[in-house]
């Protein structure tokens, strides 16, 4: 059950102290990124990649460098940042409930409702919460002005890859085709973005929220941006063929039946390369929207007093796992680029302390001097924006469906399955997780205390699944394991 009632009664009171000195405080740009994983300038997760204004940002501010998701698929991941709760206090662990169809969460104060109770203007464009998700009955209880909605925008006459398993889903496609950038729905939450800052009002301090849709698939960009990344000079992602050997059994359950293509079937149809470049070209596009905003904002008369924060929901696989997509709890599925600029934050400062999605909510609140909601489930970073070597005692915790979950300190990655099966990387080591320290036949012990330390910051209590869940759930029960209301048949798997 969500405790709300102390928080209610407690939020009433804070706002009330705060909406007076509201006009003091700072501005807040949040832009938030789908499916981008680490493949940007500023955490250098691929050699190859052009991503400018990124780069600039972080070079006026302070990137994160092991920031992760709190779980590696939009809903749940997009509810527990803007909630503050993790998936295992809300029981969202996919693609559906919105929070506002579930009695015990339906009146879980978001963000933009916070700030907006504390005398912000606030404003959600493009893609912030899952879908059309706070757009549909009773809109105006989510922000005060809502822009476009996340679009795929322009799209080729037929599909360009061949037709991919999993019902050849027509989100699943990539590459280029005669169309131009303004014809993008990325192009137009911009420009909605742009107009907003160009005629914001000085009344109120404004929290502006603005969600880019690339590079989920499909990933179009136009040929500029493919020209970026030839093919003849492409530097691939380590895919290693044996990788899931030392891997359990289990670590399939979790994305065990989806539309987004295995690297077998990219390999058999010569799209892995395609993939790639594709994606690249839709990273480079996106940071150019991302420029179109910033470049407003130093435009505008709020340059000096607005706190910009950027982050993806989570990472994406191209081949690395033998697989492409999220669904899964390994680095390239759960960290994602998380980057604070502005008044009071340090400029070209790296952290490499774990950061957790979860945490904007506290961070935010207290960089705008709001106290942060004493019921929400993130800690701060202001400690480590404030000195970017701080240690921060707790790690990042993800989970994918009740019962699987990786918890990332500094230095280790450990996994756990429902079914109880472990993973464990020394990721100074083995950046790449190519190598299960705790697959059977190696020597456990070694790692034993390690092991403990992690496995105490596992979710004591997990909820169930919320009423209304739905695509990509996974459940254990008592004889074995459902996806999707299907019971899983281990000799099936598609590898």
């Amino acid at each position: 059950m969500i405790k709300t009632c102390t928080f209610f009664c407690a939020f009433t009171l804070l706002i009330g102290a705060s909406i007076a000195r509201s006009a003091d405080r700072p501005n807040v740009l949040m832009i938030a990124i789908d499916d981008l994983n680490d493949w940007v300038e500023p955490l250098g997760g691929h050699p190859d990649v052009q991503t400018p204004h990124m780069k600039k940002l972080a070079q006026r501010g302070l990137t994160f460098t092991n920031a992760h998701c709190q779980a590696p698929l939009c809903n749940p991941s997009r509810t527990s940042l803007m909630t503050g709760r993790r998936p295992t206090s809300t029981g969202v662990y996919g693609l559906s409930p919105w929070i506002r169809t579930v009695p015990e969460l339906k009146n879980l104060v978001t963000m933009p409702q916070y700030f907006q109770k504390a005398g912000y203007r606030t404003l959600i464009g493009g893609k912030i919460y899952h879908g059309g998700n706070g757009r549909r009955k009773n809109s105006q209880a989510e922000c005060d002005v809502w822009g476009p909605n996340a679009q795929v925008g322009a799209k080729p006459d037929k599909k360009i890859i061949p037709p991919t398993p999993g019902g050849n889903h027509p989100l699943m496609d990539w590459g280029t085709f005669d169309h131009r950038d303004e014809d993008k729905g990325d192009w137009k939450v911009a420009s909605w973005a742009v107009d907003e800052i160009g005629k914001m009002s000085d009344e109120k301090p404004f929290f502006l929220s603005v969600g880019f849709f690339l590079p989920h698939v499909p990933c179009y960009a136009t040929q500029k941006w493919f020209d970026l990344y030839p093919n003849e000079t492409l530097t691939m992602p380590p895919i290693v063929k044996g990788d899931r050997d030392d891997t359990p059994e289990s670590s399939w359950y979790i994305h065990w039946d989806l539309p987004e293509p295995r690297q077998s079937w990219l390999e058999a149809n010569d799209q892995s390369k395609p993939l790639v470049r594709a994606y690249l070209a839709s990273i480079s596009f996106v940071d150019s929207q991302v420029g179109r905003v910033i470049d407003a904002l130093e435009a505008s008369p709020y340059a000096d007093n607005t706190i910009v924060v950027l982050w993806s929901d989570h990472g994406y696989h191209l081949g690395e796992k033998l697989i492409s997509g999220k669904n899964t709890l390994w680095t390239h599925s759960t960290r994602v680029p998380l980057i604070f600029a502005g008044p009071g934050i340090p400029s070209s400062k790296k952290c490499n302390q774990p950061a957790e999605l979860l945490d904007l909510y506290p961070t935010l609140s207290e960089l705008v001097g709001l106290a942060a909601p004493d019921d929400g489930e993130g800690l701060s970073l202001l400690p480590q924006i404030n000195a970017p070597t701080t240690p921060r005692d707790r790690p990042a915790i993800c989970t994918h469906n009740a019962g699987n979950h990786s918890v990332c300190d500094t230095r280790w990655r450990y996994i756990v399955y429902a079914d109880g099966a472990e993973e464990l990387y020394d990721r100074d080591a083995d950046p790449n997780e190519l190598q299960n320290l705790v697959a059977p036949g190696k020597n456990r012990d070694a790692f034993e205390e390690t092991i403990a330390n992690l496995k105490k910051w596992l979710p004591k209590n997990e909820a169930p699944l919320a009423p209304g869940s739905a695509h990509r759930i996974l459940e254990k029960r008592d004889d074995g394991f459902y996806w999707q209301e299907k019971k899983i048949d281990p000799a099936a798997a598609v590898k």
